[in-house]
């Protein structure tokens, strides 16, 4: 089994926040293509990263998604929309394999 986790910014890059149905479709299309996702929206990460201009913080949410295959090509495409939609260089989308216990 995979848990791939995609990190999203609450906020573009002049700080304005997204919009609330930005991440309602994530979750809905998400849930759609896997049967299901775990979206952790209540209490927002913290992240912090360096740039040419200094540090850069981000509030960010995470969505959570388990499956038994990834289809690389498919998550590079849906990578490469999120960052469109949120304004983006890069947006993370990690998978970990596990065990289910």
């Amino acid at each position: 089994m995979y848990l791939i986790e995609i990190l999203l910014p609450l906020r573009d890059n002049e700080d304005h926040p997204f919009a609330a149905s930005t991440y309602k479709c994530l979750r809905d299309e998400l849930s759609e293509q896997y049967g299901g996702v775990t979206a952790f929206t209540r209490a927002p990460a913290e992240g912090e990263s360096k740039s040419a201009h200094g540090k850069v913080h981000d509030d960010i949410v995470v969505y959570e998604i388990m499956t038994e295959t990834i289809d690389h090509h498919w998550w590079k495409r849906y990578r490469e929309g999120l960052e469109k939609t949120f304004r983006q260089d890069e947006i993370v989308v990690r998978a970990i394999a596990f065990d289910k216990l």
